[in-house]
């Protein structure tokens, strides 16, 4: 199981990379093994401002749909294009390519209280 150092965790296995006020969101290797093939990734919160915890998007798989949730309060900068054509890129590269969505953060502390690699590891190990 990969689970990059340098990345935070949320407890519904998505990622975030900060870089300056900026979040970069995906989800996390277990979670698209979890989910097998992903054929779909719907977001159309593209320009919204959302609470932490808010549904910003869903993730379809062949035999399920997931909802994707804000690790962080803040404005949706961008969506990755890319994976309206390429929803597999999620599976094939979760930490790359396969990022879902930016965030202009409204309140940097919030990274603060989201897992490291070392307790994300922990819960999925549970």
């Amino acid at each position: 199981m990969n689970i990059p150092e340098n990345l935070k965790y949320t407890k519904e296995h998505e990622w975030v990379k900060v870089d300056g006020d900026v979040a970069t969101v995906g989800i996390t290797d277990y979670a698209q093994t979890e989910l097998g093939d992903i054929v779909f990734v719907e977001i159309e919160t593209e320009g919204e401002a959302l609470d932490q915890d808010e549904t910003f998007g869903t993730v379809e798989a062949v035999k399920t749909v997931s909802d994707l949730f804000m690790p962080v309060a803040g404005e949706i900068t961008e969506k990755n294009e890319a994976l309206d054509d390429e929803p597999e890129l999620v599976n094939k590269d979760p930490y790359g390519k396969g990022w879902m969505i930016k965030i202009k953060m409204s309140d940097a502390s919030q990274v603060d209280n989201i897992m490291d690699a070392a307790a994300y590891k922990d819960t999925i190990d549970e």
